[in-house]
């Protein structure tokens, strides 16, 4: 009997893709100066896996490559999204970073609260609450 890897293979790549993009554009968007040069090379480390996922042999690392390579493409597209969430006070704002420094001073909804870091209540909550919720004592 011959395994089927295909669909582990995907499973794992999509889980790993969407994981490590998630925290790399965090991680990235507050800390660059200009987000330009890591969103090209997403975009094209994203077209390279796309093409070694079409010139794979195998369909679990065709498959593998495929789904790395579209998760790329999207995290270029959430590195410009970060950047507007940090500018609209939903992610926090990097006050050493000089471009977060800015948005800081010119948008006054940024901010350097991160307010996913707190205890869910299981209810929204209102600005006071929300500030209340993830200062630091």
């Amino acid at each position: 009997m011959e395994l089927n890897l295909t669909g582990l293979t995907s499973a794992l790549a999509t889980f790993l893709g969407i994981w490590l993009g998630h925290v790399s554009v965090r991680y990235l968007e507050a800390r660059l100066t200009d987000i330009r040069p890591a969103m090209a090379t997403c975009v094209l480390l994203g077209l390279g896996l796309w093409a070694g996922a079409l010139l794979a042999q195998a369909a679990p690392v065709s498959a593998a490559l495929g789904i790395l390579g579209i998760t790329l493409l999207w995290d270029a597209f959430e590195l410009y999204r970060q950047e507007k969430r940090v500018r609209i006070g939903h992610a926090p704002a990097n006050p050493r970073n000089p471009r977060h420094a800015r948005f800081l001073s010119e948008y006054p909804s940024a901010t350097t609260l991160d307010l996913l870091d707190r205890e869910p209540l299981g209810r929204p909550l209102t600005p006071e609450e929300a500030i209340r919720a993830v200062k630091k004592d």
